[in-house]
């Protein structure tokens, strides 16, 4: 008996990581492609090459609307970026990363208590790249304004429908986040009702109080 149970058990379990396994399609494009970790980004930069705008145009449309939407990405982070130029046939990387302010010296954190920066909070932040680097970007590489190009992602700050694996991290992250009062007021505006959360539909994360 306990063998049956066993040879069940693992075949349960053979069946279970099976069917876990997912098949990613194959994309194929004629004359550009938007790619990027979220669907809503990805559509973001679909739009700018509907529009006439180039690779650049595109990537710095869909770098902004994931920034904006709550991920581990934000406006405040920073960015890299390898861009191909087809007429040169060289490869430019541009290194947008931030970097520490100049009042973050040891003594400064050694003086609040700390032997290490925070890893969370103000004083673990550093001096946001992403914006600088997607202004660089454009005015050098792309073809289109910055206005045209942030446009999707003023479309988001209004409010998108949330994916279950954004709601999730916050719900398990939700007693860190109340440790910051603004946070708590952005974030955690529906607590204690979980499920109501999760109708992705009806749900609209809004990056303004």
């Amino acid at each position: 008996m306990n063998r049956i149970l066993l040879t069940l058990f693992l075949t349960f379990i053979i069946l279970k990581v099976s069917a876990q396994q997912t098949q990613k399609p194959a994309l194929h494009g004629k004359n550009w492609m938007a790619i990027t970790g979220k669907p809503l980004a990805a559509t973001a930069g679909a739009s700018i090459f509907q529009k006439g705008g180039n690779a650049v145009d595109a990537a710095c449309a869909m770098l902004a609307a994931t920034c904006t939407m709550w991920d581990v990405l934000s406006w405040g982070g920073e960015t890299q970026a390898l861009i191909y130029n087809p007429k040169t046939k060289k490869v430019i990387a541009i290194n947008a990363m931030g970097v520490a302010p100049t009042g973050a010296t040891a003594a400064y954190f050694k003086n609040k208590g700390y032997n290490f920066p925070p890893e969370y909070g103000p004083l673990a932040a550093t001096t946001p790249g992403t914006p600088g680097g997607i202004c660089y970007m454009l005015a050098t590489y792309g073809t289109m304004s910055l206005k045209d190009v942030l446009e999707p992602a003023m479309q988001l700050a209004a409010g998108y429908p949330m994916e279950a694996q954004t709601a999730n991290s916050i719900e398990r992250g939700k007693e860190k986040i109340k440790e910051w009062p603004y946070s708590k007021k952005i974030f955690l505006t529906h607590e204690g009702e979980k499920e109501k959360r999760l109708r992705l539909v009806k749900y609209l994360f809004k990056k303004s109080c």
